[in-house]
């Protein structure tokens, strides 16, 4: 793609998707500024999407676009964030035509009016291989309150909004590995909704993490940099119907339920509260002196062979 097509298709794709915030200059700079919030804190993240690794082969341009920023958007409301404003990069293969890109970009406006978050620059290249993209969420936070995932004491109820499970069964119904006739299943897996409607709720945990790599792997981040031990009872696991309906067809439960909190991509907040859990979260565990995760089931101990999805 030669310069003067890319600030053009930048100009023609991206720069409505800027909102007119007035930091992104209209994508005509290299950077952007984001005015100060006098009381509050800027929180940052990022997250990668890699075609084959992320998402399926072949996935439709604007679903992927979705999903990248749905993704973002999850660690923020796991931190209590309210989202304003994204960077993007995006790696475009050799395959990828006008249409794919014009598919990404309208996938990525619905989402960003949607959400009320606007773009505030970022960067397009080609590349030889799959599908690359990156987004950086920025998002406030009234000062000193991000909920980090430290600060889980012992005593605190550990809970977990929405259901568990529902992305890693969806991701077998998107190859055709299990049946998902009213498309639910696929749908969670694709699509994710960021919990951003619990942000009050989260605000008053002790800790919090997003579940994206599994939750007995971000539970157990939780854990680790708080340096406290968890219990967590799969029993307790909140399941959608269409997750039940898997389990119960399953002739191994405990497998079953270990599948179940550790394939990720659920993208709900587990948190650790020092009372009662808000509405919109289950209990699955408590917090003790120690460390380490102890996963239950029925009250016995499961071993876990691993906790949820690694890169590396």
């Amino acid at each position: 793609m030669s310069g003067a097509d890319e600030f053009s298709e930048i100009a023609r794709l991206f720069r409505p998707l800027t909102g007119g915030a007035a930091g992104a200059f209209d994508l005509l700079d290299d950077a952007a500024v984001v005015p100060q919030r006098p009381g509050f804190d800027l929180v940052i993240t990022k997250d990668a999407l890699v075609e084959g690794v992320h998402f399926p082969v072949g996935e439709a341009p604007g679903l992927v676009a979705k999903k990248l920023l749905r993704v973002n958007l999850s660690d923020l409301a796991a931190k209590a964030a309210e989202p304003f404003g994204c960077f993007l990069a995006v790696a475009w293969p050799k395959s990828f035509g006008a249409s794919e890109r014009e598919a990404f970009a309208g996938g990525l406006g619905e989402d960003l009016k949607a959400f009320g978050v606007a773009l505030l620059g970022g960067d397009t290249v080609s590349t030889p291989g799959p599908f690359t993209l990156s987004l950086t969420a920025l998002g406030w936070v009234s000062a000193g309150g991000m909920v980090r995932r430290a600060g889980a004491k012992p005593g605190d109820i550990l809970a977990v909004s929405g259901t568990i499970g529902d992305g890693a069964l969806g991701l077998l119904a998107v190859r055709g590995e299990i049946e998902d006739t009213d498309g639910v299943l696929a749908e969670r897996y694709r699509l994710p909704k960021p919990r951003l409607d619990l942000r009050a709720a989260v605000a008053g945990a002790s800790a919090a993490a997003d579940v994206s790599d599994g939750l007995v792997a971000d539970a157990g981040h939780i854990g680790e940099v708080s340096q406290v031990r968890l219990s967590l009872d799969l029993q307790q696991m909140p399941l959608s119907p269409a997750a039940r309906r898997w389990l119960d067809a399953q002739p191994d439960r405990i497998t079953a339920l270990v599948k179940l909190a550790t394939g990720g991509d659920d993208y709900e907040v587990v948190a650790a509260f020092s009372g009662a859990p808000p509405e919109g979260f289950t209990t699955i565990g408590t917090v003790s002196a120690g460390e380490g995760t102890d996963v239950l089931v029925d009250g016995a101990a499961v071993a876990i062979d691993h906790a949820g999805w690694r890169h590396l």
